[in-house]
């Protein structure tokens, strides 16, 4: 008795929840159901009788009708795919599928003819003809291709002629130039004389050539053009036009009689001639094609007029067979709408009790419960976790509401935390940006104590170089004086030559010249330390007016100095250096403080990059890796061309078009200043010449730097980048 009273209890309070009405609501839905069940299978016993009076009558009869109209269609869809087969293969598949409808559409046609209708003779006419036509149209694909092969043996034929004469033609029109030109029939022959190489018949035979290679080219486009015709109209048009081109060669080939040339072309041209002429020839061929698909489509315009006829007859079948079908269907009718009342009666009752349960259940109660609960947790998802969530009941919805309430807890715990590590994380960021920019100001301080350093030693420089300019000149002066000496010397030796014997005479002559050997390499020496220090002096200078420059010693000069400066802060360093210097390069109008420093900037790049790659190829154990620098001049017709090439590491591909800005450097903040080749850039730009660069990463950088032979005018933006710095200087 207790746990009866139990049982009673919980389904008293589940009388309350959600799935306890949605199950009371599944239980009137399956009643009503049963009931429409019932009424339909009465109303379909009923249909099933009428109809069982239509399929032993008229559906046969439709069927064959029907089975006709779409064979028959199918049958037409086929010719135009027939038509369409490339391959013989493709030909064989359609045939199979051809073969496979028309068996059917007979099948059809069989059924149809057994039912004893005066139509069917009508039906039966129509079928074999379209039967007949389909089979014309097969055997008409036999033909097509035979001619497609025969058309594609005269195109590999006119291929190999038109190898023919290319190999024949081009070669004679070449040996007839060169001898019209020189005489000469051969290298090792000898030559014509002069009347004779250029005689007006060399002349014309040379045009002849010629005219027969445009001809022949002509005559091969032609019956090309003739294979790929589609227009029969256009084909005889285009054949006049072969023989007239086949007349203008038979008349160039009568003027070179008797010739090797016209020996090695002859039997190509005739065999040309053929291929377009002949009885089997390209037009007689393309005329028959184009004949062929005429009568194609002749007979598929055939194909769809017979299926049309056919398509008539079969309608005036269909005609009778839905006569006899409609008088059974109207019984089928009469037990539908009787069906179909009482269905309407039943169907009526459920949507005014789903009406009911909707509006009262699921609207008015469920649906706002859900919805209160909805808009709170949107509320939540945006923020709002203050505000308590209370949807009263003892339904599902309740529980939710419950549970959405002990999470809101959580989240506001949560939401504590979270700021307080996002405080701390930010404090850390800011912390570690603080450091950057300290470790950015202590190397923009390095670098700026490093340039007026280097300010320093520049002055300091020019402050040497013209100390050392003086002893210098002391140092050539009296080179040059003490050799005027020791000529004057051996003139009062060679005077009281007498006075020495011939030993002492050799010593004296020996000492002289020692004397005077030493003194030309004094002198040498002296005046290459004065250039030197003139080229220190010029490098602090503004830029001088162009003049005439060896560029050779230019280069040669700058590579050494950026060699030894390299090697000075280096003393590990070595480097094999190649010069392909042009000979013939003699002078160029630039001016060589500039173009100096253009080369000595690259040549001290390319030192870095090679010297990179060394300590890193050491590091992985490869001591065979030699560094080396490559300069190569040449001059061309109206400019020099300068090339500083270096097995370096080499320059990314998308880092190359940023070399030349300003202020642009792959190396560390205290180790360049990205202005060495935005400055070479605006120098050659200034010459009126460029830079290219070419490069592969891991294996070499090479520099071309164009100048023009003669001062040129700069680019508009440089001369006016010049004319500003001015002003502001």
């Amino acid at each position: 008795m207790t746990a009866m009273t139990q049982l009673l209890q919980r389904l008293a309070k589940s009388r309350f929840r959600i799935s306890a009405q949605l199950y009371a609501g599944l239980a009137g839905a399956v009643s009503v159901t049963l009931v429409a069940s019932l009424v339909a299978w009465f109303s379909f016993d009923r249909v099933g009788d009428a109809q069982e009076r239509v399929n032993r009558h008229s559906v046969p009869e439709l069927a064959a009708s029907f089975g006709i109209a779409q064979r028959s269609g199918a049958l037409v869809a086929a010719a135009p795919r027939l038509i369409g087969a490339v391959t013989a293969a493709d030909l064989q598949r359609v045939r199979e599928s051809v073969t496979a409808e028309r068996a059917a559409f007979q099948a059809h046609l069989s059924a149809l003819l057994a039912r004893g209708s005066d139509r069917n003779e009508g039906v039966s006419q129509r079928g074999s003809e379209l039967i007949a036509n389909i089979d014309a149209i097969d055997a008409s694909m036999a033909e097509r291709f035979a001619l497609a092969a025969r058309s594609e043996a005269l195109r590999s034929e006119l291929s190999v002629v038109r190898d023919e004469l290319a190999g024949a033609l081009v070669p004679a029109i070449d040996d007839q130039w060169f001898f019209t030109m020189t005489g000469y029939r051969s290298l090792d022959a000898s030559a014509a004389p002069r009347a004779e190489h250029l005689s007006e018949g060399e002349f014309d035979r040379y045009r002849l050539l010629a005219g027969l290679q445009a001809d022949a080219s002509l005559g091969i486009q032609i019956l090309a053009s003739a294979f790929n015709l589609s227009d029969a109209p256009l084909l005889e048009p285009l054949r006049d036009r072969f023989e007239a081109t086949a007349q203008s060669i038979g008349r160039r080939l009568a003027g070179l009689a008797d010739t090797p040339a016209r020996a090695a072309v002859d039997d190509a041209f005739e065999r040309l001639g053929g291929l377009g002429l002949g009885a089997d020839g390209g037009f007689a061929l393309r005329a028959r094609e184009l004949a062929l698909a005429g009568r194609q489509q002749a007979l598929l315009a055939e194909n769809r007029s017979l299926a049309m006829a056919l398509l008539i007859e079969v309608e005036g079948l269909v005609s009778d067979a839905e006569g006899s079908a409609g008088r059974a269907t109207q019984a089928s009718a009469d037990a539908i709408a009787t069906g179909r009342s009482l269905l309407l009666a039943v169907n009526t009752f459920s949507i005014v009790g789903a009406a009911l349960v909707a509006w009262l259940f699921v609207g008015r109660v469920l649906l706002r419960r859900i919805d209160r609960l909805s808009r709170r947790m949107r509320a939540m998802a945006d923020g709002d976790l203050e505000a308590e969530v209370d949807i009263s009941g003892r339904d599902e919805v309740a529980d939710m509401a419950a549970a959405l309430e002990v999470f809101r807890r959580h989240a506001l715990e949560v939401q504590r935390l979270n700021l307080v590590e996002k405080l701390a994380d930010e404090l850390k960021s800011k912390n570690g940006q603080l450091e950057d920019a300290m470790e950015e100001l202590r190397q923009a301080q390095d670098q700026i104590v490093a340039r007026e350093k280097l300010a320093g030693l520049g002055e300091l420089t020019a402050g040497v170089a013209h100390e050392i300019k003086n002893p210098l000149n002391f140092v050539k002066n009296f080179a040059e004086a003490s050799q005027e000496l020791l000529e004057e010397l051996n003139e009062v030796v060679a005077e009281v030559g007498d006075a020495f014997d011939e030993e002492q005479r050799g010593i004296v002559d020996e000492v002289c010249q020692d004397l005077t050997d030493n003194l030309g390499r004094i002198r040498g020496h002296g005046e290459r330390a004065d250039r030197i220090v003139q080229d220190m002096l010029k490098m602090g200078r503004d830029a001088a007016d162009r003049q005439l420059t060896d560029i050779n010693g230019l280069l040669d000069q700058n590579v050494r100095l950026a060699f030894h400066a390299v090697r000075a802060s280096d003393s590990d360093f070595m480097l094999d250096i190649k010069q392909e210097l042009d000979e013939g390069m003699g002078e160029v109008e630039v001016v060589p403080q500039d173009v100096g420093r253009v080369f000595l900037n690259m040549v001290t790049n390319a030192c870095h990059a090679v010297d990179e790659r060394r300590k890193a190829e050491v590091a992985a154990g490869n001591n065979d890796f030699v560094p080396t620098l490559t300069v190569a001049t040449k001059r061309l017709d109206d400019h020099v061309e300068v090339r500083i090439r270096d097995n370096g590491s080499g320059i990314p591909e998308d880092v190359i078009g940023k070399i030349f800005n300003p202020f642009f450097t792959t190396k560390p903040t205290d180790q360049g200043t990205g202005l060495g080749l935005a400055l070479s850039s605006d120098i050659v730009r200034e010459h009126g010449g460029e830079i290219r660069v070419e490069s592969e990463v891991g294996s070499f950088t090479e520099m071309i730097i164009d100048l023009p032979v003669t001062a040129a005018s700069p680019p508009a933006d440089v001369a006016g980048a010049a004319t500003d710095e001015a002003a502001a200087s």
